[in-house]
């Protein structure tokens, strides 16, 4: 039994039955009324709100890596070495601070269908990283799960796993996957709606949320449901999630057939799905603070470099960039790299340049020489927009 089971068990009856797959619901909570919320500052950190100059891609590429196999997460670490997730084999690189790859180890019980398999990576201390965390598909469930890491750069090596949060439903489709730690210290994730919408609004269900637990998986103190992982709520299959310089939450997320959504993301908020996709106008939900058509985003990956966005488009193949006011709505929006690179799985910041994953080579992209890759990109002041200040 994993820390989370063993937390919610202690926590109540409802919130167990989600982990041990009880399907009825349980009441849900009073829906917010906050259409454009305001973020919440972290609990335990204060982050000081500095003006942040807004970035653009200079055009400016190189590739990195190439002939990865459907990639999905990567992670740089401060000694020069990234890790890399591969999705189908269940498999962890890592790309040498000189070039090149290396397995470091396989994720245990990854069991790859659809969009499953192994998904988002992260790290709590990029500086020395003593846990890799992964989120995976296995053949009952979505979980995350943790290892140690062994070595040094150039031979990193994965130790004995352990389970951090299980009882995530699973499906072909909508699986989320993307964890991170936010400025807090915590760990958070996204989870779809494994193709069943009702998940999405039944807090006793895992499913269609984004979750925040400890680093070792328990439920922290503060988060807005008693006993509960569930951070927030009403979501279909977010795959992106960043903080700005001001704290500021935002996560993307993947709409089913008229809008794809940019959010940003408070305790215990209610984001519509199913009864709403993209701007709804309903004081019940959380309204998204922009929004796509799905042929031009399907987004996934989302990084922040200062105060501006950068969201990996898959089916609409295109990078784009946001710039927000102060770290709030409205944003203004700018499309890169329209087809250049094909699908774009994930993007990531380094330093002052932006990574971009590509993900041509999981079954659903059209391949090119080369693919899949590992690319950077050259950021400059944003010409069109006005600078803060």
């Amino acid at each position: 039994m994993n820390r989370l089971t063993v937390t919610l068990l202690a926590a109540g009856l409802a919130v167990a039955t989600a982990l041990t797959g009880c399907t009825a619901p349980a009441p849900v909570p009073p829906p917010s009324t906050t259409r454009t919320p305001e973020p919440r500052p972290s609990p335990t950190r204060s982050i000081p709100a500095v003006a942040a100059i807004p970035w653009e891609p200079s055009g400016e590429t190189v590739d990195l890596e190439k002939g990865l196999v459907a990639p999905w997460s990567v992670v740089p670490l401060r000694s020069g070495s990234v890790l890399i997730s591969e999705r189908d084999s269940g498999t962890v690189l890592e790309r040498l601070p000189q070039g090149g790859t290396r397995t470091i180890g396989t994720v245990a019980g990854v069991v790859h269908s659809g969009e499953g398999g192994l998904l988002g990576l992260a790290v709590q201390d990029e500086e020395a990283p003593k846990f890799l965390y992964a989120y995976e598909t296995t053949a009952d469930d979505n979980r995350v799960v943790r290892m140690p890491v062994t070595g040094v750069p150039g031979s990193y090596a994965l130790g004995t796993q352990e389970n951090v949060v299980t009882g995530i439903p699973k499906a072909s489709n909508h699986d989320g996957g993307r964890i991170g730690f936010g400025p807090d210290g915590m760990l958070y994730i996204t989870a779809g709606d494994a193709s069943n919408p009702a998940n999405a609004q039944n807090v006793a269900s895992l499913g269609g949320k984004i979750l925040r637990v400890t680093p070792e998986g328990g439920v922290p103190g503060d988060n807005p449901f008693p006993g509960s992982p569930v951070w927030s709520y009403g979501h279909r299959n977010p795959q992106g999630i960043a903080w700005d310089s001001r704290g500021t939450m935002w996560a993307s997320e993947f709409g089913q057939n008229t809008w794809d959504e940019l959010n940003i993301i408070t305790p215990g908020s209610n984001y519509g799905w199913p009864n709403v996709e993209g701007i709804g106008g309903d004081p019940k939900y959380t309204d998204p603070v922009f929004q796509w058509p799905t042929d031009v985003a399907s987004p996934s990956g989302l990084a922040v470099v200062g105060d501006t966005l950068f969201l990996a488009g898959l089916g609409g193949q295109r990078l784009w960039t946001i710039w927000t006011t102060d770290g709030h709505a409205p944003v203004t929006v700018k499309p890169f790299f329209d087809g250049t690179f094909g699908r774009l799985r994930d993007a990531v910041a380094h330093g002052d340049t932006l990574w971009l994953l590509t993900n041509n080579t999981d079954g659903r992209g059209d391949p090119r020489p080369g693919d899949d890759r590992l690319v950077q990109v050259t950021l400059v002041p944003a010409q069109s927009v006005k600078h803060p200040g």
